[in-house]
């Protein structure tokens, strides 16, 4: 907006103020309340009962396939589903990872994939490192991201990969019915 230089107004408001010169204000009477105003509580008329609610998933434990049907759940930790999906996350830092995670999980759901695989790997070691202990910081991870409240309610199960798609190093996810 350009800006006007001093001392100048602009033609509009010469018109404006011509217009208004016999506009008076109304006055209204100030009516005090005789005591103060009280609005009684108002009940609801949704019931929020059987609304999407996040937290209320259990958490989902790594084999855990009690909430779905049994030749379902069999045949998933069998490995015989068709994984549609593969995100294979060697090189990624923790915290990159955990993004493309969620990233994932929502987009492979909104296409209505239904099976998808997570490759973290067993672990990088090092030569000090005792050999007795699990290692694998992503790996040890990902049961946490895929229980996170954006993402567990598209999953009904999880399970260690069969040896021929990573074995310990992946994680078959069986994501829920893409229902329209």
């Amino acid at each position: 907006m350009k800006k006007l230089p001093k001392g100048k107004t602009p033609p509009d408001l010469d018109t404006w103020l011509h217009e208004i010169e016999d506009v008076t204000a109304i006055v209204q009477p100030e009516e005090r309340p005789s005591s103060p105003l009280i609005i009684e509580d108002i009940p609801s008329s949704v019931s929020l009962e059987g609304v999407y609610n996040a937290n209320s998933f259990k958490y989902l434990a790594v084999g855990d396939l009690s909430n779905i049907d049994r030749n379902t759940a069999e045949k998933f930790a069998k490995g015989s589903f068709k994984i549609e999906a593969r995100l294979d996350l060697h090189g990624y830092t923790e915290k990159t990872a955990f993004v493309a995670v969620q990233e994932f999980i929502i987009n492979s759901y909104a296409k209505g994939l239904r099976c998808v695989l997570i490759i973290t790997g067993k672990g990088q070691r090092q030569a000090d490192d005792n050999w007795y202990e699990p290692k694998g910081i992503i790996k040890d991870a990902l049961p946490g991201w895929l229980n996170h409240i954006d993402v567990r309610p598209f999953i009904l199960g999880m399970t260690p990969a069969a040896p021929a798609d990573g074995g310990q190093g992946a994680m078959y996810i069986l994501l829920k019915r893409h229902r329209s």
